[in-house]
């Protein structure tokens, strides 16, 4: 059984940002928790964004030209064994030789007669059942937001819920919305400026508090 590629360790994303300030783009590959991507395929690292939280990793899969950000789990620097090549199918035995016709004198034949018989009847073509059509499932995927700027996906097939309240960050939501329709984009961008500005108004609150409570130790110290 194949082992589990390991996802980047704390050690693997100093390595990664050694190499950025180097100038090189250093290659990682996708682990099986990389979602939409396949495991084990390559990709390029262009920049380690600043907090490293959630998908802070970005990367252009080899062959694509888009940038698309991952999660330290999402993505490994072992690179996967190449494959095994199947064997080769064995060659076919050689032919037998022909082996000669004895020679056989003619003898004299005798003619008998033999009545034919009469034709067959034809029997009736059998009657095929009409094929059912194939009915299609529905599949409604659902995407909820808070007022925080979290998100979750429902994804319903059928009758059948097949994953409820399942948390996605909203780095994947904004890219999947630049994708689809105008009107999806402009809702989504609505609600992810909203919560940018909660954020940074919290940001600033904290800053000022930061900034008296300094001060306040700044008095005490003298």
């Amino acid at each position: 059984m194949a082992k589990a590629k390991q996802s980047l360790s704390p050690e693997d994303l100093d390595h990664l940002r050694a190499e950025l300030d180097a100038g090189r783009q250093p290659p990682v590959w996708f682990t099986a928790s990389a979602v939409g991507m396949e495991a084990g395929k390559s990709a390029k690292v262009l920049a380690l964004t600043d907090p490293p939280e959630g998908d802070f990793i970005q990367v252009r899969p080899t062959g694509a030209r888009d940038e698309l950000s991952f999660s330290p789990a999402e993505l490994t620097l072992e690179k996967p064994a190449p494959r095994k090549k199947e064997p080769a199918p064995p060659p076919p035995p050689p032919a037998a030789a022909p082996v000669a016709a004895a020679s056989v004198e003619p003898g004299p034949v005798e003619h008998i007669y033999t009545p034919e018989p009469p034709p067959a009847k034809p029997k009736p073509a059998a009657k095929t059942a009409p094929k059912k059509p194939v009915r299609g499932v529905e599949v409604t995927v659902t995407l909820n937001s808070t007022a925080d700027g979290e998100w979750t996906v429902d994804v319903q097939s059928g009758s059948k819920r097949t994953l409820r309240a399942a948390p996605i960050s909203a780095a994947l939501v904004a890219q999947a919305a630049r994708s689809l329709l105008p009107e999806v984009h402009e809702a989504v961008e609505g609600v992810l400026a909203a919560a940018r500005e909660k954020h940074l108004a919290r940001v600033e609150q904290l800053r000022t508090e930061l900034e008296a409570a300094q001060r306040a130790l700044d008095e005490l110290s003298e």
